[in-house]
């Protein structure tokens, strides 16, 4: 698993139009077509594609 960082404010409008709280997840990987985010509590891994 990659360094794990908070999102950007782009990243947390994203994850916002994706139903998601972006308090609660953290930005493993995002290479512009798609962004992996993990859960802070669970450690949940969720794979959310730009623009869906």
């Amino acid at each position: 698993m990659k360094q794990l960082r908070k999102p950007t404010r782009k990243q947390k409008v994203e994850l916002g139009r994706q139903k998601l709280k972006p308090d609660n997840w953290l930005v493993e990987r995002d290479d512009g077509s798609q962004m992996v985010v993990v859960s802070k509590e669970k450690g949940q891994v969720r794979r959310l594609r730009w623009g869906a």
